[in-house]
């Protein structure tokens, strides 16, 4: 979004874009991650061919521009990331339209100028103007679940992601106007109601929506850190945050995943340790303990590294890993943004490669999208200490596991250590002196399929 990431401003070549892009990917999989969540619907627009909206002018400079040479942005990043054994979710906006209205550039077949009824102007001078989709229009939701139908119909995602953006962060003394709708559509419910009703209502649309056309691809939503403070609801957290997901933003995660409408969950915990208002630590004790049985990966704000005295300190993430890893209902981490790992803030880089991230991870599979376990791999020994790995089961896999094991330890996958991920579809040569940290240890292989579920283990000897 506005170029923070990627692309890293308006004016790049194709070839710029490509290269830039392959550069983050190289990036990210040396610190050891695993899944790219990248946006490709910013305001209405598309970093992809949309049959629906106009070319993002975060693309290319101006809204509807398509890039020359013409290519797709969007299926040459999801084969990139692909190639490196890693997930592509594709992330999206549902509600923002024109991110500034004094600067941004609008299309003529924007759906601002070709379906004006179904927008709202919001903001202020301090922050600018913005427009947004109206929540509450039937129209609006119909049209959002049809750009997503269209991704997961065309694209190989494995997931589609939302983050924070609902209704929009309240601003002092101005209304969200959105009265007319609610007269039209509010069906007896107090507005606080009925804007919540509106969130729930496309979460679930889109729920259904994905799971119509590929019932294997995530959906997740990054939302704000705070789902209420304890002195609004007893369900609450221990925090004083101005504004939450509940009561501002209209946003009832919980609500979403204990009905099954998504599949993760990544709270944006970019507080510090010990922060008087949202305090990190009790704010990932709380949502540990309101995962209603789906995933949870928690959101850093390595952006804000030197920011302040805790975000200078070198220790942040660190801790805020090693606290997380305490929890049995946290599955990993999620960072924002791609952008500061590129100067590798207090070292951060090398804490991940040499320690954290040290060994591969493998993705958590999801046993309510899918629980099939894959065939046992076959080793045929080759010449010059090589080995082949195959796998003889249905369809393709995402890759082979290679793991070590100590002697004398039970011979469980859950006793093994990860230490190299070989990305293959049915097959792979490898070469037996280059697997890491093998020395004095059995070796074991497992097939890895397209959803992460994983083999029995076979014996490399």
């Amino acid at each position: 979004m506005d170029n923070i990431d990627w692309p890293s401003n308006k004016n790049l070549t194709v070839a710029e874009q490509k290269a830039a892009f392959l550069k983050l990917l190289d990036l990210h999989e040396s610190n050891g991650m695993n899944t790219m969540i990248v946006q490709i619907r910013p305001a209405a627009d598309a970093l992809y061919p949309s049959p629906f909206e106009p070319w993002s002018e975060f693309l290319t400079g101006r809204q509807g521009l398509a890039p020359s040479p013409l290519y797709d942005p969007l299926r040459f990043m999801i084969s990139e990331t692909h190639k490196r054994g890693m997930e592509f979710h594709a992330w999206l906006n549902p509600y923002r339209a024109v991110f500034n209205m004094k600067n941004s550039s609008v299309a003529p077949t924007h759906l601002t100028k070709t379906h004006p009824q179904w927008f709202l102007v919001y903001g202020d001078k301090k922050n600018g103007y913005k427009k947004f989709f109206n929540p509450g229009l039937p129209e609006v939701m119909q049209h959002t679940a049809k750009v997503v139908k269209d991704l997961v119909s065309r694209y190989d995602l494995d997931g589609i992601h939302m983050d924070d953006y609902f209704y929009p962060y309240r601003i002092a003394g101005r209304e969200f106007p959105d009265q007319k709708a609610f007269e039209q559509y509010g069906r007896g419910l107090k507005k606080d109601e009925w804007r919540r009703s509106n969130c729930d209502s496309i979460i679930r649309l889109l729920h259904k929506t994905i799971r119509n056309v590929n019932p294997h691809i995530k959906f997740g939503i990054s939302p704000f850190g705070i789902w209420r403070n304890k002195s609004q609801d007893p369900m609450g957290s221990e925090t004083r945050g101005g504004q939450t997901n509940y009561d501002d933003l209209y946003a009832d995660i919980l609500l979403w995943l204990e009905k099954g409408w998504i599949d993760y969950v990544v709270p944006q915990l970019y507080w510090e340790r010990g922060h008087k208002l949202a305090n990190y630590d009790v704010l990932l004790d709380w949502w540990n303990a309101h995962t209603y049985d789906k995933h949870m990966y928690i959101g850093h704000g390595i952006y804000r590294a030197g920011s302040n005295a805790a975000w200078r300190n070198r220790n942040e993430i660190p801790q805020q890993i090693q606290e997380l890893r305490k929890y049995s209902n946290t599955q990993g981490s999620v960072y924002f943004s791609s952008k500061t790992f590129e100067k590798n803030p207090n070292g951060w880089n090398d804490s991940l490669r040499n320690n954290y991230y040290h060994y591969p991870a493998l993705i958590p599979p999801m046993p309510w999208l899918a629980n099939s376990i894959p065939a046992q791999p076959l080793i045929e020994k080759q010449p010059n200490n090589m080995a082949k790995l195959v796998f003889k089961g249905e369809g393709k896999i995402k890759a082979f596991g290679i793991l070590t094991l100590l002697p004398g330890v039970v011979e469980k996958f859950i006793n093994a250590q990860l230490v190299q991920i070989v990305v293959a579809d049915k097959l792979a040569v490898i070469d037996q002196g280059l697997i890491p940290d093998a020395k004095g240890k059995r070796i074991f292989v497992v097939a890895i399929d397209l959803h992460n579920n994983v083999s029995p283990m076979t014996e490399l000897k």
